[in-house]
C-alpha cells in the first residue's frame, strides 16, 4: 500500500462483525496476488459490535460516518479514497473480494463505471430471497432500461468498480439504499461509460437480518427513478392525456358522436375538457421539474434542456397566455349573446355548453400558462 495506490477498496459497514474479516482477508488476498497497488477503506456506519475492533486488527483504514445511510457511508469512503479507480461491495461475505480482476480489467481499458451482473453471473440457492430475484430487481432494472436507456441487466448489484473521476462528474445526493440507482444514471446522464461483468452472488455469512428492507427500499428506487425520469412521470402521460382531450373536444364541439346506439354529446364534451386540462398540468409539471433539478444540480444541463429554454420565456409563455384567455372571453361573450336571445330564460344545453365548456376551458388554459410562465422565470433566474 502507498499514498497514490491504484485501486481502492470500499466496504460499508454496520455490525459485520461475522464477516468482515474474512472480506479484508480476501480483498488483500486479491491485492497481493495480482501485484496491484491498493488500500481498503471500512466505512463504519456505527458499528456497536466488533466491526471497528476487527478493522484495526487488519490494518485497515477506518471512517467513521455519523450520517446514517448505506449512500452516505458509501460517500464517505469514496471522498478520502486515494485509487485511481475504486471497488465498493457489501462486507456480508455475498461477493468475493478474491476474484475483482474483470472489474480492474475493465476500468483499465477506460470504463467509467463496471457493473456486476448476479444474473449472469450465478445465484447461489438462498442468496437472494424470492421477491428480489423473480420481481423486485428484474421489474426495476427493466424500468431502469426503458426510462434511460442503459444496456445493463443488474440495477442493483452491490460489488460494482468506478475510476473515482467519473464519480466525481456523477455528483451524487442521496444518502440511502437508492445511492446504487444514482449511480447508474447520473453515469447515464453524464455519458460516462457503462460496462458489466458476470458476478456470482453467494449466500452471506451474517446469522442476523439484513439491512435491505424489501419493501420500503423498493420503493425508494422506484420513486428516484420516477423523479429522475420526469418524461416518464408528466410528460409523456401529460401528452397522451392532452392530445386525447383535444381530439374528443374538437369531435364533440362540431357534433355529438353517436357510437353503436350510444350518443356522446356535452356530459362527454366536459369530460374531455378535463382531459386536456389535467394533460396539460402535467407537462406543466414536467418543465418546472426539470428546470428545478437542472438548477439544483440533480440533473446535468443537456442541449435538450438549453433549447428548452431557447424555445420557452416569459414573453412567449405571456403571449400565448393571454390569446387564450382572450379566446376564453369571446367564446364566454358568445354564450352570454345567445342566452340574450332567449330573453335570460331556459337554454338548450347540448347548444350552449359547446360554447361555454370551450370558454372555461380556454380561460382555464390561459391563466395556467401565464402562472406557469412567470414560474418557470423564476425558477430559471440563475441562468
Amino acid at each position: 500500500m502507498n499514498n497514490n495506490p491504484e485501486l481502492s477498496i470500499v466496504m460499508p459497514c454496520l455490525n459485520e462483525a461475522e464477516t468482515l474479516a474474512i472480506c479484508i482477508t480476501k480483498a488483500k488476498s486479491f491485492l497481493d496476488l495480482n501485484q496491484v497497488s491498493g488500500e481498503i477503506i471500512i466505512a463504519d456506519n456505527g458499528s456497536t459490535d466488533s466491526s471497528i475492533a476487527i478493522s484495526k486488527a487488519h490494518n485497515v483504514t477506518i471512517i467513521n460516518v455519523e450520517q446514517k445511510g448505506y449512500g452516505s457511508a458509501l460517500k464517505a469512503g469514496i471522498d478520502v479514497a486515494n485509487g485511481k479507480y475504486i471497488i465498493m461491495g457489501d462486507a456480508d461475505d455475498s461477493y468475493d473480494f478474491s476474484n475483482l480482476m474483470p472489474y480492474l480489467s475493465e476500468l483499465r481499458k477506460g470504463n467509467d463505471l463496471v457493473m456486476g451482473n448476479r444474473f449472469k453471473g450465478g445465484i447461489e440457492k438462498d442468496a437472494m430471497p424470492f421477491l428480489h430475484k423473480y420481481l423486485g430487481n428484474p421489474v426495476l432494472s427493466f424500468i431502469g432500461r426503458l426510462f434511460f436507456k442503459i444496456k445493463i441487466g443488474d440495477f442493483h448489484c452491490g460489488l460494482r468498480g468506478f475510476s473515482k473521476n467519473g464519480y466525481n462528474k456523477m455528483n451524487l445526493q442521496t444518502s440511502g439504499m437508492e445511492f446504487a440507482s444514482e449511480m447508474v444514471v447520473k453515469s447515464k446522464l453524464n455519458n460516462l461509460s457503462i460496462v458489466e461483468v458476470p458476478t456470482k452472488l453467494h449466500k452471506d455469512g451474517r446469522t442476523r437480518a439484513p439491512h435491505l428492507k424489501t419493501w420500503s427500499d423498493g420503493w425508494r428506487h422506484l420513486r428516484f427513478l420516477m423523479l429522475y425520469a420526469p418524461n416518464w412521470l408528466f410528460l409523456y402521460p401529460g401528452i397522451l392525456l392532452g392530445l386525447a382531450g383535444l381530439v374528443l373536444s374538437i369531435l364533440l364541439i362540431i357534433n355529438p358522436i353517436k357510437i353503436a346506439g350510444l350518443t356522446l354529446d356535452v356530459h362527454t364534451l366536459l369530460y374531455a375538457s378535463a382531459f386536456l386540462l389535467v394533460g396539460f398540468q402535467f407537462m406543466i409539471f414536467y418543465g418546472l421539474t426539470k428546470i428545478f433539478a437542472v438548477e439544483n444540480e440533480l440533473l446535468p444541463k443537456s442541449n435538450r434542456y438549453r433549447k428548452l429554454f431557447k424555445f420557452i420565456n416569459l414573453e412567449k409563455g405571456l403571449v400565448i397566455g393571454f390569446v387564450l384567455v382572450c379566446l376564453g372571453l369571446f367564446l364566454s361573450l358568445k354564450s352570454l349573446s345567445i342566452w340574450q336571445t332567449k330573453d335570460f330564460g331556459s337554454l338548450d344545453t347540448s347548444t350552449t355548453l359547446r360554447y361555454v365548456i370551450p370558454a372555461t376551458t380556454s380561460l382555464q388554459l390561459g391563466i395556467q400558462t401565464i402562472l406557469f410562465s412567470f414560474f418557470f422565470s423564476v425558477l430559471g433566474l440563475k441562468k
